[in-house]
């Protein structure tokens, strides 16, 4: 997978998405990073650049309409076109049992993790339709494929990614559009760091590999996703979480 394509990456500030993004850029894509931490997408950008890569930064928040549809065409304008979306901007929640959780954490979730994914694909999926064709990958999770205790909003809201992906799978097969979904398990990101030091002990045991992912291992996944290698894949969700959904 080489030549000139142009990959966004949303959430591109940290974890799986920095490792995307420099990933996309080692597979010689253009790179354009957003994330809602502005500090955070520079320093990508800067890691992509101190590797010979091209890349360009933008603060975005995928729950904002008007900021994704800019994002999209702010990244055409620049680099003339939209080959890759990783769609990967979510949020975690508060671990606590199905009804102690609470509407605003409810709402907060669904509208960064699935509410952003659904906007990013409305401009993305416009944007390849217009050039005739494109790859979406969408950041769900292994709570995507099966139940997740204490942490009901969060499963909830990456079931539906899934069934996002799939639907609109079948809505672009036609029209050269792939969209895929990788499930990442437990991963070494901020985000599972904020879990604590305890859980994260006992979510590993509960691994059959016995140890966390990865940033790079999903970004890899991803990676071939975007490919020509995946060219006959769509509407597949991923696994990418050491034996997890499976156990």
């Amino acid at each position: 997978m080489t030549g000139e394509r142009v990959g966004l990456v949303t959430g591109g500030g940290s974890g799986i998405g920095r490792a995307t993004a420099l990933a996309l850029a080692a597979a010689g894509a253009r790179v354009v990073v957003s994330d809602v931490n502005g500090e955070g997408a520079a320093e990508t950008v800067r890691l992509v650049e101190a590797v010979g890569g091209r890349a360009w930064g933008m603060v975005v928040d995928v729950t904002q309409g008007a900021a994704v549809e800019a994002l999209v065409r702010g990244t055409v304008e620049r680099y003339g076109r939209l080959d890759w979306a990783v769609n990967n901007a979510g949020v975690g929640g508060v671990m606590a049992p199905t009804d102690q959780q609470s509407e605003a954490a409810w709402d907060s979730i669904m509208e960064v993790n699935l509410k952003g994914v659904w906007l990013c694909m409305k401009y993305e999926i416009r944007a390849m339709l217009e050039q005739g064709g494109g790859a979406i990958v969408n950041v769900a999770s292994a709570a995507g494929l099966v139940g997740f205790r204490y942490a009901a909003p969060y499963a909830a809201s990456k079931h539906g990614v899934v069934g996002l992906t799939r639907s609109a799978a079948l809505e672009y097969a036609r029209k050269g559009i792939r969209v895929n979904a990788v499930c990442p398990g437990f991963t070494e990101t901020p985000m599972v760091a904020g879990l604590g030091e305890t859980m994260v002990e006992a979510t590993v045991k509960a691994i059959p590999m016995r140890r966390l992912g990865t940033p790079e291992e999903i970004a890899q996944a991803i990676v071939w996703l975007c490919s020509e290698g995946a060219s006959f894949v769509t509407g597949h969700a991923l696994a990418v979480d050491g034996g997890t959904v499976v156990a």
